[in-house]
């Protein structure tokens, strides 16, 4: 009889660990989460941080840390001038919307790839940098084999759905710390709040900037197959964190859960010995597996207000989800009342504006084509009008402007009498 039941029991034991082995993918196909510190890369939170994920356009940290790459080794310098492709005109579904034959700058092009997500800007400076698209992905394949990136293939600069163009939470982890290291000169190109462009501001999709004390970067990312992804990082009394989120089920949750799990890190103190030290970053070993593909999930017809491909991201208005009882997988509202650390205090706050729209442009720093304008041709001046002056933006080189950096007076139809507001622009853009 005691024999029978230990083996009834160890049947039972097989059985479940069977059923739990077969979960794994399960499991990880619903999330991926890693913390760490951009000092040291010493682990302090990871949830399925070493399967492959598709990273949609968390891709153009690699973007950008190949071009800044390019830069110091003297390729390319940031006033080298970029044309807009036909190719990259036709890219979709986030972009500037630039004609054929527009020129403008990498340091302006970087910015708006940073802020505005721009696909057609990652495809003028994949052009402009790598002399064409399959060039720039063998620079950005092999910037990702020096840093150890193991998990990751790029096939294209922006992240739109490729075959075999994967990463993973922990491959992204160690490309952020690269960025943070070796660029600190050029760190404000990842916290930059928002650009204005001719009369339009475009502000960061990333709603953590200047919501969460100390955000500091850097960027999101969203396709069907991925979910809402976003590689952020936070600094506070001189420690810098570094958090990846991959696979959340909206734009709110993505920073809800975000600022969460880097509250939790800067809350720990001095109880950090108590938890088990999991390494670094590096050393974390990948899964050999397929990247889950969360199309139905984030997609499908199930949810109330879809997403789409057409509409790679949300608005940067991480409440209006949650304020509208957006559910996510499990059914439950992710609501910002669950994210109150011990001091009572919301972990996201009300949007402040610390500084204002960084102004970015077309053409030469010495000739800018828009520095007042919109994509459309400005109207030409009548006789007796006064020009509007506009003040060059202090690029995010970390160099001072020099004197021809300033670009020259804009032509106005009209003067206002008072200036108008800028007019913010909506994802559809």
């Amino acid at each position: 009889m005691t024999l029978r039941f230990s083996l009834r029991n160890l049947s039972l034991g097989l059985a479940a660990a069977s059923l739990l082995s077969l979960a794994a993918p399960d499991r990880a196909a619903a999330e991926a989460q890693l913390l760490i510190e951009a000092s040291t890369g010493k682990v302090l939170h990871a949830e399925n941080a070493t399967y492959p994920w598709y990273p949609a356009s968390v891709t153009k940290l690699m973007t950008a840390y190949t071009t800044l790459r390019a830069i110091r080794d003297k390729k390319v310098a940031f006033n080298t001038l970029l044309t807009v492709s036909k190719n990259a005109a036709a890219q979709q579904p986030t972009k500037m919307g630039f004609k054929v034959g527009t020129t403008l700058t990498i340091d302006n092009a970087l910015k708006m790839l940073m802020v505005k997500s721009a696909n057609d800007m990652a495809v003028a400076i994949a052009e402009g940098v790598g002399g064409s698209l399959e060039g720039f992905a063998d620079m950005m394949n092999a910037n990702a084999r020096r840093l150890g990136m193991s998990q990751s293939n790029f096939v294209n600069p922006n992240g739109l759905p490729a075959e075999n163009h994967v990463s993973s939470a922990r491959d992204l982890g160690i490309l952020a710390r690269a960025l943070i290291r070796e660029f600190p000169e050029h760190d404000s190109y990842w916290h930059i709040s928002s650009i204005r462009y001719g009369s339009r501001v475009y502000r960061n999709y990333n709603s953590l900037i200047d919501r969460y004390p100390g955000a500091d970067g850097m960027k999101t990312g969203f396709i069907c197959a991925s979910g809402y992804n976003v590689v952020a990082s936070a600094t506070r009394n001189g420690r810098r964190l570094i958090a990846v989120i991959l696979g959340a089920y909206s734009g709110a949750v993505r920073a809800q859960k975000a600022a969460a799990l880097m509250e939790r890190g800067f809350n720990s103190g001095g109880l950090s010995w108590l938890t088990p030290s999991l390494g670094t970053v590096d050393a974390l070993a990948p899964v050999d597996a397929q990247p889950p593909n969360l199309r139905d999930e984030m997609c499908g017809g199930h949810r109330r207000k879809p997403a789409s491909e057409d509409n790679e991201e949300e608005e940067p208005n991480p409440d209006a989800a949650v304020a509208g009882g957006e559910a996510g997988s499990d059914g439950q509202a992710f609501m910002l009342s669950s994210l109150k650390p011990a001091n009572g205090k919301f972990v996201l706050g009300p949007p402040v504006e610390t500084s204002p729209p960084v102004v970015v442009y077309t053409g030469t720093p010495e000739n800018p084509d828009a520095a007042a304008q919109p994509v459309s041709a400005a109207p030409k001046k009548k006789k007796g009008t006064k020009t509007a002056k506009i003040t060059a933006e202090k690029p995010a080189t970390g160099e001072k402007p020099a004197a021809a950096d300033k670009p020259k007076t804009e032509k106005t139809a009209k003067p206002a009498a008072k200036p108008a507001k800028p007019k913010v622009s909506s994802v559809a853009q």
